[in-house]
């Protein structure tokens, strides 16, 4: 299978052929690997494999919810999931961390069970539904929600898109 990819950001005026409709923005998904979720931090990464690439958003990545596929076998497993911003990026720059925002998408959430973690949801983080950060890339990040919990690996999909004003280009 031929795989295709854009650093374009995806919009569609439904078929409007006289650009007079909004452009809206294109949902997509990021699959994710936690491989512990009572690690107290750490960068949530793109698949089980060894040496898997660190799970990275673009700059207004606005995260409309969390999919939770292969739960965590962990007696009463929580986790935090957000973000912490990087700015300095490019080939041969060294990237500046910002401050983390441990529970920005998921706080405190139960993780043993296949769900959807959703603006209605009981562990729904505070930045859920918002731009994550609207100058800066963003690494994707993973702690312990509850002391204790004993934590186990997690898989799920983040579903997200990228908040811009509306312009159409052609």
């Amino acid at each position: 299978m031929t795989l295709a990819t854009t650093s374009a950001l995806w919009r569609s005026t439904g078929g409007d052929s006289t650009r007079t409709a909004y452009a809206g923005s294109m949902g997509m998904y990021a699959q994710f690997y936690i491989a512990n979720t009572s690690s107290t931090t750490a960068n949530v990464v793109v698949s089980s494999a060894a040496n898997a690439a660190t799970l990275i958003l673009p700059a207004n990545a606005v995260v409309t919810s969390i999919s939770i596929t292969n739960p965590s076998t962990g007696a009463n497993s929580t986790c935090n999931i957000g973000f912490t911003p990087i700015s300095g990026i490019g080939p041969g720059q060294t990237f500046t961390l910002g401050t983390n925002v441990p529970n920005a998408f998921v706080n405190n959430g139960n993780v043993t069970t296949r769900q959807i973690i959703n603006l209605s949801s009981t562990s729904v983080g505070t930045g859920l539904g918002n731009a994550a950060n609207t100058t800066n890339l963003v690494i994707v990040t993973s702690a312990i929600g509850t002391a204790g919990a004993v934590g186990g690996p997690v898989t799920g999909s983040i579903h997200y898109y990228v908040a811009d004003n509306g312009q159409q280009n052609v």
